[in-house]
């Protein structure tokens, strides 16, 4: 059955077939995350959330939220964290956010290709994310890519800033992989 979905709303009505993303109308399984994975997610998760909701932001989701990024045919991409803007539409009270967040974030997991993840990149940009966090656990980095932008990447004695995505966050990189 899981073979027969091509669309998001076919994806949206089947919700028991596990994690997985709709990419340009195929179905991609994805593995359960390790605690590492799930921990780091978490801690920016509410790094992140904190400061949204302190300043007013907008509004941050967590890991399995779906972000309808094209149509005919259909992709639907699942961050570890995201963040869209308070001058945005609101969140659908069903179905998946149509089209990218500001901010995408993406824990690196240890079976990650290079290539999967140039691609998931590229794919956030071209939807219209402005900022694609790539926390790599075993090199303890964050590369931060933006459209028009080379990537930059930060060690854990760096600061990690929220730039014009999300205004005034700041934390050290040390203290995501604490």
């Amino acid at each position: 059955m899981a073979t027969e979905i091509r669309t998001a709303e076919q994806l949206l009505r089947n919700p028991h077939i596990g994690r997985c993303e709709l990419i340009r109308g195929e179905l991609h399984m994805m593995s359960l995350s390790s605690a590492q994975h799930g921990r780091i997610a978490a801690r920016l998760a509410m790094m992140i959330g904190s400061h949204v909701d302190s300043k007013h932001l907008g509004t941050f989701f967590g890991a399995e939220t779906g972000f309808k990024l094209a149509s005919e045919p259909d992709t639907v991409r699942a961050p570890d964290v995201a963040f869209v803007a308070a001058d945005r539409p609101p969140a659908p009270a069903r179905g998946f956010y149509p089209g990218a967040p500001d901010l995408a974030v993406e824990v690196l997991s240890p079976d990650d290709r290079p290539g999967y993840v140039r691609e998931k990149v590229a794919e956030w940009l071209e939807a219209g994310t402005r900022a694609v966090w790539v926390v790599d656990p075993r090199d303890r980095t964050v590369t931060v890519h933006e459209p028009r932008k080379g990537p930059t990447t930060f060690c854990e004695a760096d600061v990690l800033r929220g730039g014009d995505v999300l205004p005034g966050f700041e934390v050290p990189i040390a203290t995501i992989f604490a």
